[in-house]
């Protein structure tokens, strides 16, 4: 992975339709899983299952305290690593932050204006305003940077990199954008499934990280 060149960043128009209710086909069958019962997987739909997912996650209560070994081998002073602020009961990606500033690289974050457009990443000073939805975010005159890390907040994940959000699509087309970033998504792991439906615009994660295990597809 390395440093991102100098470009001219490309704003996307294209936003994926709205997923909220809507389950997709790739022919192949959840089976049972070890986190969720079985019932939770028959649910009809993203928004279902991310109702359940939320609900274990909202109610779990562990400690987010990962080997940082693989990601400190990918750390540079050259490199710009895109983090986000938790809402609730979100993993708190601090101890990767850590890390990233003890490499000396740029900490960006997401910059939200409304549910159909795209996120941009922005350079973060420490100075946070609020935004939508109750986000946090850099104020809008920051620097605009392209990640060479995101670091992704999940309602839910499978062991095949592929994830859960919100459904607006927000990181899918921030993904299109910067398809060099390396892609990793952060969870607690009782927001496991056995298999996600992958849509035709989602593109998968290169890893996760829970507070037991990083997971590698």
């Amino acid at each position: 992975m390395g440093a991102v060149p100098a470009r001219t960043l490309v704003r996307r128009t294209w936003s994926p339709p709205d997923v909220l209710g809507v389950s997709g086909s790739t022919g192949q069958r959840p089976g049972r899983s070890r986190y969720l019962p079985r019932s939770a997987l028959r649910v009809t739909g993203k928004k279902a299952l991310r109702a359940v997912l939320l609900k274990r996650r909202d109610a779990f209560r562990g400690v987010f305290a990962p080997d940082l070994s693989a990601l400190a081998k990918m750390l540079r002073p050259d490199l710009t690593v895109a983090s986000y602020v938790p809402i609730g009961n979100e993993v708190d990606p601090a101890p990767l932050l850590a890390a990233a500033r003890a490499a000396r690289c740029r900490i960006a974050l997401p910059f939200v204006v409304s549910r159909a457009e795209p996120i941009r990443f922005l350079l973060w000073d420490g100075v946070l305003e609020p935004g939508p939805f109750g986000l946090d975010q850099p104020p809008g005159n920051s620097p605009e940077v392209a990640p060479d890390v995101v670091l992704t907040p999940l309602v839910g994940f499978d062991r095949r990199g592929n994830r859960l959000g919100w459904g607006a699509g927000h990181y899918d087309r921030a993904f299109a954008a910067h398809p060099n970033a390396y892609r990793l998504g952060l969870a607690w792991s009782v927001q496991a499934v056995d298999a996600l439906t992958a849509d035709l615009w989602d593109v998968p994660l290169h890893a996760i990280v829970t507070e037991k295990e990083w997971i590698v597809p």
